[in-house]
């Protein structure tokens, strides 16, 4: 790295060094193809240089060795010298993919956040809405994109009307329909999307976004308002329509199965022109960070530690895609529960073993609703005066965002052995979560 503050008769003494490597590996590797006079001379001149470097010849002399010892690699060297650039970009590449795949396995492991079940403590993909005279310039587009991994979204309208969602009853509210589709991520990238359509004057206008991204979150913020609720307010519309709303039959996709769906036009109270943006947002990339693999082989996790665990032996219903299959993969919830704990939610606060439960900040946030923390609700396992006791080798899991999280209280317990490790370090977006894990 330094080499330039040598001087010429020490660079002169190195390569004569590399060269020696060189000519040993050959001789190693070649050893049976080599003809007794072709050993003998590889011998002689690698002998011969190598007195020269503990005599301290001077650098004609080192130069002159080493152009003896080329001559007679370029014969004896087979694939093994010389070697073209190809081989060593391969021989480089293979050492550091071993490398990164034992760093990954057995030390530090990068995990992006996909959703906001963690949510504000770290980040799944989050949104920022623009209204037409607020979208940021190409030049911003590049620096969103560099620091926060900002993508834009956009659906455009095809025809001058207003603006109807396909929206149906389920779960207890009214919810705009997406299908899944096959996509690309970068133009490049397989992945699953989720299409949403906005109709006007009898033409669609598409939207797909990543599949685990919260898109009712827009419409709920565009149509609804910053804190409002999207399913009461499609409802409050789809009143006012009364005889006038359409619906129709859809076919669509979720959970790799498809199905058919009655939905309901609702307008929502937008009049576009042709060529508009009926939404313009963005989508942030969801926190990047490293996990410590090794500390949990030595210390049992903590109650408030934030975890990373496998999900392919938590069996519940909960558990499984629409096909039935396993769900395999990796989540980061929030410990609360450790083998004999009892636990209890009087919303909003969170009990453990009778008291308010403590070891993370995120607990009391929580316990007083505290800035972007909603507090802990009453569902599943943890219903309104339920408790539920932890067994052995098993580990009882939330997420901090309680409202929109999917966790122990709908699937049950994280088996002791599928832990994988806690949360490090924040290394992307650039933003001021970048550091050290909560």
């Amino acid at each position: 790295m330094f080499e330039f503050l040598l001087s010429e008769e020490k660079k002169m003494r190195r390569h004569a060094a590399n060269w020696l490597e060189v000519a040993e590996r050959v001789f190693h590797y070649r050893r049976d193809q080599l003809t007794d006079a072709q050993r003998q001379q590889l011998h002689g001149v690698t002998g011969e240089l190598k007195l020269r470097l503990k005599e301290k010849a001077d650098t004609a002399k080192l130069k002159l060795g080493i152009e003896k010892l080329e001559d007679v690699l370029g014969k004896t060297g087979g694939r093994q010298y010389p070697a073209n650039s190809m081989v060593e970009n391969v021989e480089f590449f293979l050492v550091a993919a071993i490398v990164i795949l034992g760093l990954r396995a057995y030390f530090v492991q990068p995990f992006k956040i996909p959703t906001n079940s963690m949510w504000p403590t770290y980040f799944g993909m989050t949104h920022e809405l623009f209204k037409s005279s607020e979208e940021p310039g190409q030049l911003a587009k590049v620096a969103r994109l560099v620091t926060k991994g900002a993508i834009n979204y956009s659906a455009i309208a095809s025809a001058e009307g207003e603006v109807l969602v396909p929206a149906a009853n389920y779960g207890g509210g009214m919810h705009v329909i997406g299908s899944e589709i096959a996509g690309h991520t970068f133009a490049v990238i397989p992945s699953q999307r989720r299409e949403f359509l906005f109709s006007v004057a009898g033409e669609y206008a598409k939207v797909n976004v990543p599949v685990d991204f919260d898109f009712e979150r827009v419409l709920e913020e565009k149509y609804a308002g910053p804190g409002g609720d999207l399913s009461g307010y499609l409802r409050q519309q789809a009143m006012k329509a009364g005889d006038k709303l359409e619906s129709s039959v859809m076919t669509v996709t979720y959970g790799g199965r498809r199905q058919e769906v009655r939905v309901y036009w609702v307008p929502v109270g937008q009049h576009v022109a042709k060529g508009d943006k009926i939404v313009s947002f963005d989508i942030l990339t969801g926190d990047l960070l490293f996990v410590d693999r090794i500390s949990y082989n030595f210390f049992q996790p903590k109650v408030g530690q934030g975890f990373v665990f496998k999900t392919e032996n938590i069996q519940s219903p909960e558990m499984r895609d629409a096909s039935g299959n396993q769900i395999r993969q990796y989540y980061i919830k929030r410990l609360v529960g450790t083998p004999g704990d009892t636990l209890e939610v009087k919303a909003p606060v969170l009990y453990r073993n009778g008291s308010p439960i403590d070891g993370s900040a995120a607990f009391g946030r929580n316990a007083r609703k505290e800035g972007k923390y909603p507090g802990y609700n009453n569902v599943g396992e943890l219903s309104f005066g339920q408790t539920v006791s932890v067994p052995e080798h098993n580990y009882f899991a939330m997420g901090d965002n309680s409202p929109r999280s999917k966790d122990s209280r709908y699937w049950g317990f994280v088996p002791e052995k599928d832990v994988v490790g806690k949360p490090l370090f924040i290394y992307y977006p650039l933003t001021t979560r970048w550091g050290p894990a909560q």
